[in-house]
């Protein structure tokens, strides 16, 4: 029977996928403390301590099958989950029990799980990064030339098109995915560095050689899939680490906020509309309602994202000389709950590229409502090339469409500018005439050219490099 007195994370409840949700299970964490203890155990064989295969063998028998029940009892008794779990492993691997751990310290296996982990992390991030990419790029250039009206200050302004907007969209992911790479790529191990980070302790193991320390962390990185360790440490791993990859996850929380907030304009015009299931609900209240909420849910979510760096970032800048503990129980809520967020955004980022709606007869409307406005510039010239005044008629234009202005917002009718103009011998002019400026492709620009150079350019090579990360499907729990 389901246990529903206890709170429950809506992250994992409602927003993160299963496979996030594995990567900071309990089960990752500790099967890799315990690889940890074999790669350390193994090192120091291979540099010349006395530990057996035996021992090394039964260690890796038991990396999986956590005795959880012997370690909370210990810890209960300790206060100390490392060493509580050194001794569950223990009375697992009675002939290892003695060299388990040997000359390292708690942040050994901490620290080091905490960085393989947001590495892996990431890399599911990128995943469902470069597979919203490639669904906004299909939706960027299947409307790459259909022309809307652009926004300033979400006023009307010179037209775009549907397609280009969305390129605005895609190319904060794109950088959200360059800095993803880098910082990515310069994610190292902490290693074994002791107490307080001068290895103190191998250099004993070791009888004073040197070169015997100096080997350890880079075997230890070779074993664990890293190319190295930090080459300086305190006890544990700068704090900065974790600041710089919540950066990487605020950043893709922003894009995606950005996006949802034009789509949730977008939805209120009815130009644009999110995936609207046969059986949802929109509204409790009002039926007949059509709400935004993935949008709305991913705005909701970069929130918390991007207000959870200040945790990374004052956990960094309060840490004293060579440790504090201060970091710990923050760290344990803050890392995983970003990521675990960023899942669930990234997850709705997918569902919505892969299913917006473009009603193009409501776009049309709305712009050909504007568009005389726009096309006064190009009437303009027209008529001075006919011999006409530039000052002059553009003062005319200006009081006319100050008066359709007034007709639009004053009087709820249709913009007669046009009307106006043709009306008025200053320009010398036929309302068929200028009717023929009302061509929307003539004042999108390079707007259709752009995207296709943006996505043949930049996004194409991103989706054949990570070609193999492609076809990740977007199902949204609630």
């Amino acid at each position: 029977m389901e246990d529903t007195s206890r709170y429950i994370s809506p992250l994992s409840e409602r927003y993160a996928g299963k496979e996030m949700q594995y990567i900071f299970s309990e089960d990752k964490k500790f099967s890799t403390w315990r690889r940890l203890w074999v790669a350390l155990a193994e090192t120091e064989k291979e540099l010349g301590l006395d530990i057996s295969d035996e021992q090394i063998d039964e260690m890796k028998e038991h990396i999986e099958d956590i005795n959880y029940e012997v370690a909370r009892e210990r810890e209960k008794e300790v206060r100390h989950d490392v060493m509580s779990h050194v001794y569950a492993f223990g009375k697992q691997c009675p002939k290892a029990a003695g060299i388990i751990h040997l000359g390292a310290t708690s942040c050994y296996v901490g620290d080091n799980t905490d960085i393989i982990i947001m590495n892996e992390a990431l890399t599911l991030v990128k995943k469902k990064l470069v597979n919203v990419i490639e669904r906004l790029s299909k939706f960027a250039d299947q409307y790459k030339a259909l022309p809307t009206l652009g926004f300033t200050h979400f006023q009307p302004a010179q037209p775009t098109t549907v397609g280009k907007r969305a390129t605005l969209w895609l190319q904060e992911f794109l950088m959200d995915l360059e800095d993803l790479e880098y910082v990515q790529s310069t994610l190292r191990l902490l290693g074994s560095k002791g107490t307080t980070g001068t290895q103190a302790s191998f250099l004993e193991l070791f009888h004073g050689d040197l070169d015997k320390v100096d080997k350890i962390d880079p075997m230890i990185a070779k074993k664990m899939g890293f190319d190295s360790c930090y080459p300086v440490s305190g006890q544990t791993y700068s704090r900065k680490v974790d600041s710089r990859v919540l950066n990487v996850l605020a950043g893709i929380a922003a894009s995606s906020h950005k996006m949802s907030n034009d789509i949730r304009l977008l939805q209120h015009l009815k130009e644009v509309e999110e995936p609207f299931e046969k059986s949802q609900i929109g509204s409790s209240a009002m039926a007949y309602k059509r709400n935004p909420m993935r949008s709305e849910r991913i705005a909701s979510l970069s929130r918390y994202v991007m207000c959870d760096t200040m945790n990374a970032w004052i956990t960094s800048s309060v840490q004293w000389f060579e440790r504090t503990l201060d970091d710990s129980a923050n760290k344990r809520l803050s890392i995983p709950e970003a990521f675990l967020a960023v899942d669930g955004i990234l997850t709705l980022d997918m569902n919505v590229a892969d299913g917006l709606v473009v009603h193009e007869k409501v776009i049309e409307k709305h712009l050909m409502s504007e568009l005389p406005f726009m096309a006064t510039e190009n009437i303009m010239m027209d008529c001075v090339e006919k011999g006409g005044n530039r000052q002059e008629l553009h003062e005319r234009i200006r009081q006319l469409s100050m008066e359709a202005g007034r007709n639009v917002k004053e009087k709820g009718l249709d913009n007669n500018l046009l009307e106006l103009i043709a009306e008025d011998k200053m320009f010398g002019v036929g309302l068929e005439d200028l009717k023929e400026n009302l061509i929307p492709a003539k004042y999108t620009g390079c707007a259709a050219h752009q995207v296709e150079r943006f996505i043949k350019d930049y996004i194409d090579p991103v989706l054949l490099k990570y070609k193999e990360y492609l076809g990740e499907e977007a199902e949204v729990k609630v």
